[in-house]
């Protein structure tokens, strides 16, 4: 569970709200359902019609990561890795094949099984690349999609501002509906101002560095794997990979 998203969005909210009492405010003045359905029903037509539905469903999926991101454990990695060489050097490569039915992850799976084919080390590491490059191309264009949202949501917040105006316009000669009016202008684009910066684009962020960590966890995987292609000694592929950890997780 990443609790520091569910902290940012309760110390975001619970500011808008606080400033909003501290400044003579009514909560209740910040609720408007007519500049509600303007800014998000807007927001979610324009991102619809800008994103593919493919990239459209993964970005839902991508959204769990916000609260539960995938685990990336490295250490945990590097020692598998690093077993598979020693068994590789025991053994030799077919010794791996019983370990590809057994491994859940398709692209270790994939490794695993370029490895017993006996593939060389840059046909493995252009194989895999590849797959790494697609993947991530999909998941940043999903990541995208939230940022598209914190781009429309302020733009859409100022058409339901003008649409509010011109509701007061035109009823000028009805004080009782001039403060409705207003209201809508007002709260429309504090809705689009408010959700972009606070919702949508930090979403984005989050998501792209959540991208970021799982392609540099599979770098790692297509160095350990073509180093054993390579029939590296273990222990320099243990010192390669140990690279990738931090300080922290070296200690």
């Amino acid at each position: 569970m990443d609790i520091l998203s569910i902290i940012g969005i309760i110390v975001s909210l619970c500011s808008l709200l606080l400033g909003n009492l501290l400044d003579g405010g009514d909560i209740s003045s910040l609720l408007n359902g007519p500049a509600l359905i303007i800014v998000f029903g807007g927001t979610i037509g324009a991102t619809l019609l800008q994103f593919p539905p493919l990239i459209f469903l993964r970005s839902l999926e991508m959204s769990l990561w916000i609260f539960k991101p995938n685990e990336i454990n490295l250490e945990a990695q590097i020692a598998q890795i690093v077993g598979w060489s020693h068994l590789a050097r025991r053994r030799g490569l077919l010794g791996l094949e019983e370990l590809i039915h057994a491994e859940e992850d398709p692209f270790l799976q994939k490794g695993l099984q370029l490895l017993v084919d006996g593939k060389d080390a840059e046909a493995i590491r252009d194989t895999l690349e590849l797959e790494i490059n697609i993947r991530e191309n999909r998941d940043y264009q999903a990541a995208r999609l939230f940022e598209a949202m914190g781009g429309y949501a302020p733009t859409v917040g100022i058409l339901g501002a003008v649409m509010g105006l011109i509701h007061v316009m035109e009823n000028l000669s009805d004080p009782g509906l001039l403060g409705k009016g207003i209201a809508t202008a007002f709260v429309a684009t504090i809705y689009g101002v408010a959700s972009a910066n606070l919702i949508f684009l930090p979403i984005a962020n989050k998501l792209k560095a959540h991208v970021f960590a799982e392609n540099q966890a599979k770098e790692m995987i297509v160095l350990g794997i073509s180093a054993i292609a390579k029939n590296e000694n273990p222990k320099n592929i243990a010192l390669q990979l140990n690279s990738y950890l931090n300080e922290k997780e070296m200690t």
